[in-house]
């Protein structure tokens, strides 16, 4: 299990649970058992209200305490003294992240297209970014499951606003008005404008997030690689895959009915390690 002390991120992470649960009282107290209080479909959309806040939750703690596929350091201490008397920068690191290469700060060799994060101090395999909002770094074996916490988050951020829009109308179409109703709607329409302002501008952020991993996956080139290539304005002498064969690199080789499930296994990818001894 993986977590790291950094304030930004536990205060990231507080707050992001915080969010969820204002949602699921907005919508359970001023929705359900406001708008749709006697109905059966009332019933129902809380069930499934919850039961996606469970998949955000439960994808977000997996991408949260899941190794991101740090790089184990050696066991025995390695001598890179000549690296350090020649301070040559080309010597230690592949242009093309292609080929195995030396990390002067965590003094150990690491795999092809691994980086290091100043935030966690150690080198991750395919390192997209390090992502405050899970305190922790997307690399080969978390990305999965950030990819699935965005989209639930979006889907809760979609739903909560259906709801929403569907009380209103309901409760402001009703013709029955009395004064417990008026003060009720009062303080439905404050939370349920909260929400709005919520799920707008979060869903929206989250979508652009989606599109820009996905986007990412598609041209077989993480974040951090990105950067780096478009400073150096190269691109790696990396064979073209199919779309398909890519996203099974990250969601698995099961069936894709099974790539929305955050207890399923994680990629495909296969952990290449220096031979010998090593310890995380």
């Amino acid at each position: 299990m993986v977590f790291h002390k950094d304030p930004c991120g536990i205060f990231c992470v507080l707050f992001t649970y915080s969010l969820v649960v204002y949602a699921d009282y907005v919508v359970i107290e001023h929705i359900i058992l406001t708008a749709l209080a006697g109905s059966i479909w009332g019933t129902i959309h809380g069930i499934l209200f919850n039961l996606v806040i469970f998949g955000l939750l439960y994808s977000h703690m997996r991408t949260v305490f899941c190794d991101p596929g740090i790089v184990p350091l050696p066991v025995m201490g390695l001598d890179f003294s000549d690296l350090h008397v020649q301070k040559n920068k080309g010597t230690a690191e592949s242009m093309s992240g292609e080929d195995w290469t030396v990390c002067q700060r965590c003094e150990t060799y690491r795999p092809p297209r691994a980086h290091h994060c100043k935030i966690c101090r150690r080198c991750v395999r395919r390192m997209d970014h390090h992502c405050p909002w899970v305190n922790n770094c997307i690399g080969e074996l978390n990305q999965k499951y950030f990819i699935q916490f965005l989209f639930y988050t979006a889907l809760l951020c979609i739903y909560a606003l259906v709801l929403n829009i569907s009380g209103w109308m309901w409760l402001f179409g009703n013709s029955r008005s009395t004064n417990a109703d008026i003060l009720s709607r009062k303080s439905t329409v404050v939370h349920g404008i909260g929400l709005c302002i919520e799920s707008i501008l979060f869903g929206l952020f989250v979508i652009v997030m989606i599109f820009d991993q996905i986007s990412s996956i598609f041209g077989d080139e993480t974040g951090v690689e990105y950067t780096i290539h478009r400073s150096r304005k190269l691109r790696p002498p990396r064979p073209r895959k199919p779309r398909m064969a890519l996203l099974r690199e990250v969601f698995g080789y099961g069936p894709i009915y099974t790539w929305l499930m955050p207890c399923s296994a994680p990629g495909g990818t296969i952990r290449a390690l220096v031979p010998g001894s090593y310890d995380v």
